[in-house]
């Protein structure tokens, strides 16, 4: 069996999933609050639906900005060679996934406002099947890790 990959995101990325799960949160509180006012108006749902509603909102709104990011943070790993790209994800079901140099296509850095916040980048690697993505790396490191699979993918498309 494989070893582990060996590298993890920073810390910060936990940050950042937290500030995505408040946002999240809020959304949903807002249209919690939206089903609440329709029903005291009488033209909602039954009560007992707001009910249940707001405590699926209130239980979604804890686990996204406190529990999620911990774990999250947790499992992510990942390690590039001169053969494959290697990612490990995943909170209840770990998933292992061996990208193989040869098939990547292209490599981007994306970098969104919650992202750019806390100075991280995601990492977009492309092969003619799907795109993965290694997310939350700091700027620095994400550079390096899309020059360094795109070396590697011209080197092994040099070997073909």
């Amino acid at each position: 069996m494989r070893s582990e990959p060996e590298h993890r995101l920073p810390e910060t990325a936990i940050k950042a999933w937290r500030l995505s799960g408040i946002i999240w949160a809020v959304v949903l509180w807002f249209i919690t609050a939206i089903l609440v006012l329709l029903t005291l108006q009488g033209g909602g749902p039954p009560w007992w639906t707001d009910a249940l509603v707001g405590v699926l909102a209130l239980t979604i709104s804890i686990l996204a900005t406190t529990v999620m990011p911990s774990l999250r943070w947790k499992r992510w790993r990942y390690q590039i060679d001169e053969h494959e790209v290697d990612l490990r994800r995943g909170i209840f079901i770990i998933q292992r996934t061996l990208i193989p140099v040869k098939r990547v296509q292209h490599v981007d850095t994306r970098q969104g406002p919650i992202l750019r916040k806390y100075g991280l980048s995601s990492v977009a690697i492309t092969t003619a099947a799907t795109t993965h993505e290694i997310p939350a790396l700091d700027d620095e490191t994400a550079d390096e890790v899309r020059n360094q699979i795109s070396n590697f993918a011209r080197l092994a498309e040099e070997d073909v």
